[in-house]
């Protein structure tokens, strides 16, 4: 695909600005939760999920951007645990407590949607082949 790098920069810097938007709503403690700020109580906290989650954004970043065959491949495993993160924050974020379920918001489903953009623009590099023509 021509443009699937510039797509996957794309899908990971609004990956990390996901992480800022509002991702449940808790109505009996009043509070929205979201990537940056995670803590309920003390038994309960889901730390600052937006640190993994650009951490592995930036990295897949700069192995989009070099346009060499190890650094697709490393890309490939790199966006398929920045994936799999997602799916662990979504199943965690949106899991009932005590009989309480969240209100699930956009930003937890936009990390999933651009989670799995990015790892779909993994598979459609643009690199070109040498051929030996002996």
């Amino acid at each position: 695909m021509k443009h699937s790098q510039l797509i996957g920069i794309l899908a990971a810097l609004s990956l990390i600005g996901s992480c800022f938007l509002p991702w449940i709503e808790l109505s009996s403690q009043h509070a929205m939760f979201n990537g940056f700020y995670g803590k309920v109580n003390d038994q309960l906290t889901f730390g600052r999920q937006w640190i993994p989650h650009s951490f592995f954004a930036l990295i897949s970043i700069v192995c989009f951007s070099i346009q060499k065959i190890g650094a697709k491949r490393t890309n490939i495993f790199i966006a398929c645990v920045n994936l799999g993160w997602a799916f662990k924050n979504y199943i965690l974020f949106s899991m009932c407590r005590q009989g309480e379920c969240p209100q699930v918001k956009i930003g937890l489903i936009l990390i999933v949607f651009f989670s799995l953009t990015i790892q779909v623009m993994t598979f459609l590099p643009k690199i070109k082949i040498k051929t030996n023509d002996e």
